[in-house]
C-alpha cells in the first residue's frame, strides 16, 4: 500500500491496526485476518535481526537457516493474502477518542482502529567500542541458541559476562573472558567455576576490535595496553530497550526487565498491557525472545484481540436489539393497548347501561 492508499483508509475504522512487522506482528495479523478481521500493519522497515540477514535465523522448525529477511517477506504476502493490508511508515503517536485509537505517523498519516497491537520490537543498545557495531550480526553476537552452532569450536570471546562465558563453553573449549569493566562483579565461586571450566580472564579493557577486511571477518580484540587477543567471534550483552516511547499518550511505559539490562512493556500472558483496546507482543514486551517465541506471542495477542472484540460485538447487538425493542409504539399497537385497558371507555359508553 502506498501513501496515497493510506489516506484514501483515513475514514475507515479498522479492527485492529498492528504497529510493526515484525515476526509477532505478522503472525498476529494472519491469525486476525483468517477470522475475517480487518487488519492493517504499519511497518517502519526495521526489523532486529537484518544484520544477521546473511547467516539466517535459526530454531525455527521447517525453516531452519532461512534468511529473516526472506520470512518477512513470505508473512507479508502470507497477511494480504487473506485481505490484510502493510503499509510502511513509522508510527509516532496513539490516541483513544471516540470509542476508537488514532494511529498517527511521522509524515501525517493516520488510521483509527477498535484495536491497538504493539508489536515494535527493540533496540540493541551495544558497548562503545570502534569496530563493534559493523560486526554485530555476522561475528559480534550475543545469544548461543541464535548463533552458538556457527561459532562451534572457534576462538570465542565474551565481554564481560560470566554467564554468557558459560553458555558458550558448551560450544568451544576456546572461550576467554573479557573482565572489561565487570572485573569487580565475579565472586570468588565464580572465579572458581572458570578455572575449573578452563575459561581464561583477560584483564583491562577491550577498546577495539581488530578484523580482516579482505576476508571480511573478525580476528581479535586489542586491549587497552595495546595486546590484542586473537578471536573468530566476540560474544556481548547489549542493553535492551522496547520501542516504546510513542505510547507515552496512553499512559503506558516501559518497565526496567527483571534480569537483564533493558526496559520493556509490561503485559499479562495475553499481552494485555492494561490499556484498554492495546496490546503488544514480541520484543517490545519480552526483550529476550526469539523468533520462534515472538511468533507465538503474536498469535497468542491475536486470539486475545480477536475475543474481545466479539464479546463487544456480541454486547453491541443486543443493546441494538434492546433499543429496537424498546420503540414508541405504532398506532395499531397503540389502539391495541387502548382497547385492552380502557375497554367501552374508549369511546365514551361507559355511562351507556
Amino acid at each position: 500500500m502506498d501513501t496515497n492508499e493510506l489516506k484514501s483508509a483515513e475514514d475507515r475504522t479498522w479492527d485492529v491496526v498492528v504497529v510493526g512487522g515484525g515476526f509477532a506482528g505478522l503472525s498476529a495479523a494472519l491469525l486476525l485476518t483468517r477470522v475475517r478481521r480487518s487488519v492493517l500493519v504499519i511497518d517502519a522497515g526495521e526489523p532486529r535481526n537484518a544484520p544477521a540477514a546473511r547467516v539466517g535465523a535459526h530454531n525455527i522448525l521447517g525453516r531452519e537457516g532461512i534468511s529473516p529477511l526472506e520470512l518477512l517477506r513470505v508473512g507479508r504476502e502470507e497477511v494480504a493474502s487473506y485481505g490484510g493490508e502493510v503499509v510502511d511508515g513509522r508510527v509516532e503517536r496513539v490516541e483513544r477518542g471516540g470509542g476508537a485509537f488514532t494511529i498517527t505517523t511521522q509524515d501525517g498519516r493516520r488510521a483509527r482502529a477498535r484495536r491497538v497491537l504493539v508489536t515494535t520490537g527493540l533496540i540493541d543498545e551495544l558497548p562503545d567500542i570502534p569496530g563493534l557495531a559493523e560486526r554485530w550480526g555476522h561475528d559480534v553476537i550475543h545469544c548461543v541458541y541464535c548463533h552458538g552452532w556457527e561459532a562451534r569450536d572457534t576462538k570465542v570471546g565474551v565481554l564481560g559476562n560470566f554467564h554468557q562465558a558459560l553458555l558458550f563453553r558448551q560450544m568451544t573449549d576456546q572461550v576467554t573472558l573479557f573482565a572489561h569493566h565487570a572485573q569487580a562483579e565475579l565472586t570468588d565461586e565464580q572465579w572458581e567455576q572458570l578455572a575449573a571450566l578452563g575459561i581464561e580472564v583477560i584483564h583491562g579493557a577491550v577498546t577495539a576490535l581488530e578484523t580482516d577486511t579482505a576476508q571480511d571477518k573478525l580476528t581479535g580484540a586489542r586491549l587497552a595496553s595495546g595486546t590484542v587477543i586473537p578471536l573468530d567471534t566476540l560474544v556481548v550483552a547489549p542493553t535492551f530497550t522496547a520501542r516504546g516511547g510513542f505510547l507515552e499518550d496512553l499512559g503506558l511505559t516501559l518497565n526496567p526487565h527483571p534480569a537483564v539490562p533493558g526496559v520493556q512493556v509490561a503485559v499479562d500472558p495475553s499481552g494485555f498491557t492494561g490499556i484498554q483496546g492495546v496490546w503488544a507482543a514480541g520484543n517490545v514486551s519480552d526483550v529476550l525472545a526469539a523468533v520462534p517465541q515472538s511468533a507465538g506471542a503474536g498469535n497468542t495477542a491475536g486470539g486475545a484481540i480477536n475475543m474481545d472484540l466479539i464479546l463487544e460485538d456480541a454486547r453491541r447487538a443486543a443493546e441494538a436489539r434492546e433499543a429496537a425493542s424498546a420503540t414508541p409504539f405504532d398506532g395499531a399497537m397503540e389502539a391495541e393497548v387502548s382497547r385492552r385497558v380502557l375497554g367501552t371507555r374508549a369511546h365514551g359508553l361507559e355511562g351507556l347501561a
